[in-house]
Parts: C-alpha cells; sequence; structure tokens
C-alpha cells in the first residue's frame, strides 16, 4: 500500500513538472496562457469522468508539449505552413497506445485547440486539424500493419484537405497549393511519426500496442516460447488451446482479444522451472508429487505463479503481460492437494488459507477470460465422455464456483458478459472434443487396411 501511495505522489509530481514546463513554454515563447488552463480543465475532466491517475495525465500531457513545440518550431524557426504541422499524429498514437476512443477524440481536440492558441491560427483551422486526427484515430484503431498506419496518416491528411476546401470554396492554384498539398505532407508526416516514434512511446509509458503483442506471439522468434514448447511441451500446448479458447470468448464480449491471446501464451511460463511437477509435462512418466506431502506440493504449485513473475522480468515482458502470471488463478484453492492433505495425519492442522494462490483475483475483462478458460480447458480435459451436454454442465460448474468464490468480484465483467462466455467455452470445447465416426475393421483391400482409409 505505502508503494503505492508513493507511486501516485511521484506521478503526481511529475505530472506538476510537466504542467510547469508547459507554462513555462508559454511564457518564454509568447503564448496565451489560456493555454495551460485549458490543460487544467482537461486534466480535471480525465481525473472526475475517466477516472484516469496523475500518470496517465502525465503521459498524455507530454504527448501535448511536444506537438506544442514541434508546431512552434515549424512555424517559426523552419517557416513550414501551418497546415504541414502533423496534429493527426497525437490522436493516433493515443488510439494506439491507451486504446481508447474517446481518449482519442478528448486528445485529438486539445491538442487541435492548443496548437491554434500557439500558432495563432483562427478557429476554422482548428476544426480542420481536429477532424483530421478524429479520421486517424478511428481508422488506426486495432492496427496491426505498417500499412494501415499509413492509410490513416492518407486518409487524414485527405479529410483535411476537404475541410479546407469547404472552408475556401474557390478553387485557384493559388488555394491548391496553399491547402491540398501541405494536407497531404502533413498526413504523410503523421503516420511516419507514428511508426517512428511508437516503440519508443511505448517504452516510456509502459504501454502494449497490437504491433508489440504480435511480435510476442511469434513462437519462431520470442526465446520464452521456444525455451516452453522444448522445455514443457504439454504446458506449451496447453497454453495454445487456452488462447484459442479465450480469444474466442473475449472477441464476443468485444475485450482485448489480441492481448487475451498473448496473455495466454506467457500465463505459465513459470513451469519452466519445474514442468515435471505439472500433470501436462508427465507424459507416460510417474506423477512426481506420489513421492511429497501435500504441504511440498503445494508450494510447487504456487511457485509456479512466483516463478514466472521473476522469469517475465528478467526477460522484460510489459506488466500487462505479468498481470496475466499473477491473476490466472486469482486466489483459487488449490483443491487437489487441500483434499489430500485433509486425508494426512495432521488434517486438524491445515488451513484452507495455505493452500489459496496468492493472488490478486482478475482486474481486468481480460485476465478474467484467461482464469475462466484456464480452469474451463483443465476441469473439461479430465471428463470421461466430451458430449456437448456434459461440457456444457461442467462449463457452468466451473465458472459459478469461480463467481461464487469471489474470483469475479474486482473485474468488470457482468452478468450478461459472463453467459456470453460460458456458451462460447461451451461451443468451442465441444468442437474441439467432437465424437469421431467409429469405423468398423476393415478386411484389407487393395493393400490398404481399416486404419489408412480412416486416416
Amino acid at each position: 500500500m505505502i508503494n503505492i501511495i508513493n507511486k501516485k505522489k511521484d506521478s503526481i509530481i511529475k505530472a506538476a513538472v510537466i504542467f510547469t514546463i508547459l507554462l513555462g513554454y508559454c511564457v518564454v515563447a509568447g503564448f496565451s496562457l489560456i493555454i495551460p488552463l485549458l490543460l487544467v480543465f482537461y486534466g480535471c475532466h480525465l481525473a472526475l469522468f475517466k477516472k484516469i491517475d496523475a500518470r496517465r495525465f502525465l503521459h498524455l500531457g507530454f504527448l501535448l508539449v511536444l506537438i506544442v513545440a514541434l508546431g512552434h518550431a515549424m512555424t517559426e524557426y523552419w517557416k513550414f505552413s501551418p497546415y504541414v504541422v502533423p496534429v493527426a499524429s497525437v490522436a493516433m498514437l493515443a488510439m494506439l497506445l491507451f486504446n481508447d476512443f474517446q481518449l482519442a477524440f478528448s486528445m485529438s481536440f486539445m491538442s487541435s485547440a492548443i496548437l491554434s492558441l500557439a500558432v495563432g491560427m483562427p478557429l476554422d483551422y482548428c476544426i480542420i486539424v481536429f477532424i483530421g486526427g478524429l479520421t486517424g484515430a478511428y481508422i488506426i484503431r486495432d492496427a496491426r500493419t505498417r500499412g494501415k498506419v499509413l492509410f490513416a496518416g492518407l486518409l487524414a491528411g485527405m479529410v483535411q484537405a476537404f475541410g479546407y476546401f469547404l472552408v475556401h470554396p474557390v478553387f485557384s492554384k493559388e488555394l491548391f497549393l496553399d491547402g491540398l498539398e501541405p494536407f497531404f505532407a502533413n498526413g504523410l508526416l503523421s503516420a511516419a511519426i507514428v511508426l517512428a516514434t511508437l516503440k519508443i512511446f511505448e517504452s516510456l509509458f509502459g504501454e502494449l500496442t497490437n504491433f508489440s503483442l504480435l511480435e510476442l506471439s511469434d513462437s519462431l522468434t520470442q526465446p520464452l516460447l521456444k525455451r516452453l514448447a522444448f522445455e514443457a511441451p504439454g504446458t506449451y500446448h496447453h497454453s495454445l488451446v487456452l488462447s484459442n479458447l479465450a480469444g474466442a470468448a473475449a472477441d464476443a464480449i468485444d475485450a482485448n482479444t489480441l492481448l487475451v491471446r498473448v496473455g495466454s501464451y506467457y500465463h505459465d511460463i513459470g513451469k519452466l522451472v519445474k514442468p515435471e511437477y505439472f500433470t501436462e509435462n508427465q507424459m507416460m512418466a510417474d506423477n512426481k508429487h506420489d513421492e511429497l506431502e501435500p504441504s511440498m506440493s503445494r508450494l510447487v504449485i504456487l511457485n509456479h505463479i512466483k516463478e514466472g513473475v521473476e522469469i517475465a522480468r528478467k526477460h522484460k515482458l510489459s506488466p500487462k503481460l505479468i498481470d496475466f502470471i499473477q491473476q490466472h488463478h486469482g486466489t483459487s484453492l488449490i483443491y487437489y492437494f487441500y483434499q489430500k492433505a485433509l486425508t494426512g495425519d495432521d488434517a486438524e492442522s491445515v488451513s484452507e488459507e495455505n493452500y489459496r494462490y496468492p493472488g490478486p483475483k482478475p482486474q481486468t475483462k481480460e485476465t478474467a477470460i484467461v482464469m475462466l478458460a484456464d480452469s474451463v480447458e483443465g476441469a473439461t480435459r479430465a471428463l470421461d465422455e466430451h458430449t456437448p451436454t456434459r461440457i456444457s454442465d461442467m462449463v457452468r460448474k466451473v465458472i459459478n464456483n469461480k463467481f461464487i468464490d469471489g474470483q469475479l468480484d474486482e473485474c468488470t465483467l457482468t452478468l450478461r458478459e459472463i453467459e456470453t462466455i460460458s456458451g462460447v467455452f461451451s461451443r468451442e470445447l465441444s468442437a474441439m472434443y467432437h465424437v469421431r465416426v467409429k469405423y468398423p475393421n476393415a478386411k484389407k483391400s487393395n493393400g490398404h487396411n481399416g486404419e489408412e482409409e480412416r486416416s
């Protein structure tokens, strides 16, 4: 708790420093002092209605400071037209970094308004670059390729050019040179800035974009996934199955599907330390836990969370992925070893709390989906018969138990979304364990036997 308070204090101090820098820059550059006042009201809006902390406000303020400085330098020192200033890049970066269109909308307005005041442009300029930023942010949402970023920039430039001609409807060569060319340059420059700086801002802000998630999902290049496939193949296969199952559920409730899939890949990397102690990696070998007391087995199982976090931090994985490692069991009970301990000689001294995972409970929809998918997949795999009815009953039983145990109390999943997730799990698992036709034993015919015909 003390660390959290200290981090909040640090963020507030940093935000105050950014505000002071902006105020000083406005004074030195001769800008209107209404700019910092506008920023203060924007910060109040974010804090009261978007519940954004000081750290996020610091990041947004930093983007605004950069575009003001860049716009001032381009117009005052490099003598570019104000229409060339890549204002749309701010909204596009906000959309990619924070995956929030409302935030991108407000950032498009703030960057347009502040820059208009800074370079002394009229209201029509503010409106034109505002709609350009909105266009870029809308097109770039969920972008996974560089081509889409480039297209978003070009379209933002086209929309701004169209807005310019609506304000100045008389066409002439001078108007073309003054309006169309600068705005197309604006669009290309916005896309180039986004592509060039996105990785930098991801590192500075601690965010994960779709581009980084796609890189992290490549099992051919990611060291941790390669290790998982080689050292713990059962866990690796389980993670692949889980990613498909959880991804389908995330898509059904409009959560971040790509984040869920990648989080599923890395959620069990802690099993790399002692893979042979987990059932999916034992293959035909004996169960290592048969030789251990329940209390020792408990420690091995619990440690895969701690060790997973340590491995993730060693490999500098994003905190968003570490959340999946810490939260995919919540504070659930390690039921099998708890029951085994209750049947032992020291049953009276067995505490249920000692057989629960350390948590925390899932804090987001994405981590909650992975927790449910992990539990459901394991329980379904253990069924004797994989009929649709039995699978559906098991899915509902597992999810209800998690709900009753309070594991979903700290995330934002609604009852309607939980019901949707349950239906998706039942459908996907029924398809995974679909009943195959049992072929009769056939006599050899033309050199083929029944098994070959079946394949």
